[in-house]
């Protein structure tokens, strides 16, 4: 394919995937229950946190997530008591268990208290072309508590080479337009020029097949390689082609 058309495939596809309908059976569904930016804003972190494994697996256990947070998020992380913890502990997807949920609620207390939000801190950081020094700065941030090491793991560094692609997907449904309302837009002081493509098997793989991306690994060279040429066919909105990517990927088996 030309360039052109490349360009004109993707396009088509990321109308067709970018809709409503595909929240049906995407973990991006449990953010669109809430309304208060700050509930939207923690549920979207939690669920794209565990959004690894099994889609409806995934799905059922944010909407768990949820539930042990009394469905007010935002409430239950500035409000709770140390006792309200405990009802945390049972929880577990895969490796992310109770332990790690608990952390994850004190330090999220600590950024809206201390740091101004997630917003802050990602925009305090993130350059005028890239926010992978933002995530970098922002696992900083979150693990400046006394923490369990086992969940230093669940937040990924592009410095460390890691694609940080569920990051990578938080930061697209807060700063992507919601005029197609699948994601949210709820922030203004990043822009979606600023983005990176969360890389997965499934994106990697379409964008191989595409002449997208060369490199063999998923990792933060490759999310480079794909940013360079996804900014060819999009300056202002390259990680609308997630969309693209993955929905040939998991839905075409492209």
């Amino acid at each position: 394919m030309t360039k052109k058309e490349l360009k004109d495939f993707l396009d088509t596809k990321v109308a067709q995937y970018n809709h409503p309908s595909f929240l049906e059976s995407d973990p991006l569904q449990i953010p669109h229950r809430f309304l208060a930016k700050e509930d939207i804003e923690i549920s979207a972190f939690l669920t794209a946190t565990i959004a690894w494994g099994n889609r409806k697996s995934i799905i059922n256990n944010a909407y768990r997530m949820m539930e042990l947070l009394q469905q007010a998020p935002f409430d239950f992380v500035m409000n709770h008591h140390p006792n309200d913890l405990d009802r945390l502990a049972p929880f577990v997807h895969r490796t992310f268990n109770g332990e790690d949920l608990c952390y994850f609620v004190k330090s999220l207390q600590n950024i809206y208290r201390n740091h101004g939000g997630l917003e802050n801190i990602f925009s305090q950081y993130a350059t005028t072309t890239s926010t992978q020094t933002a995530i970098s700065a922002f696992k900083q941030v979150f693990f400046e508590l006394p923490h369990p090491l086992r969940t230093t793991k669940h937040i990924s560094d592009p410095a460390r080479g890691s694609a940080a692609k569920r990051i990578n997907m938080f930061l697209r449904w807060m700063v992507r337009d919601s005029a197609t309302q699948v994601d949210f837009g709820l922030w203004k002081k990043i822009g979606p020029a600023q983005l990176s493509c969360p890389l997965d098997v499934h994106s990697g793989n379409v964008a191989r097949k595409l002449k997208l991306l060369k490199r063999k690994q998923n990792d933060a060279k490759a999310v480079l390689e794909l940013n360079k040429n996804l900014r060819e066919l999009d300056p202002r909105d390259p990680v609308k082609y997630d969309f693209a990517l993955f929905g040939l990927g998991v839905f075409e088996r492209f």
